[in-house]
């Protein structure tokens, strides 16, 4: 990667709206020669996809809620259980391995506490495997990046 893919990548995690050719004229590149990287880019999987971020306020999702989980164990047949199960919830927005005293942590969006408090009845509480959740709402958002610091 040299410092023509690097000039693509940021201006891509900025703005991935931009044609081609207003790329090409930002990174000092031709159209023809901007696209062949951004194809080969993509082709290596360091470009993963192009998406629409939305404003979760303007959907009435204004509180993010983390959830750290326990399982009852860590046999894989169980991970792979939780994880299949927990990727059907709508509202969790990422859900992570962790090495430590929790095995997962999740971020879901709601709308209030009674959102979550539903959610939680209705779906965390019904996960496969869990021994214990433990919830911690977001009172703010401090720094909220997308942008890989390349």
């Amino acid at each position: 990667m040299d410092a023509f893919d690097q000039k693509i990548l940021r201006r891509l995690q900025t703005d991935s709206s931009l044609t081609n050719a207003e790329l090409a004229e930002h990174v000092g590149l031709s159209p023809a020669a901007c696209h062949r990287r951004v194809k080969a880019l993509e082709a290596a999987g360091v470009i993963e996809s192009y998406v629409a971020q939305l404003n979760a306020n303007a959907f009435g999702l204004r509180t993010s809620v983390f959830i750290s989980v326990e399982l009852e164990s860590q046999r894989a047949n169980e991970l792979r259980a939780f994880e299949r199960a927990v990727a059907q919830i709508p509202q969790v927005m990422e859900c992570t391995l962790l090495a430590g005293t929790s095995d997962y942590l999740i971020r879901v969006v709601v709308r209030d506490p009674d959102d979550y408090e539903r959610l939680h009845a209705e779906h965390l509480t019904a996960l496969p495997h869990v021994a214990r959740l433990q919830s911690q709402f977001s009172l703010k958002k401090i720094v909220r990046r997308t942008a890989l610091p390349i």
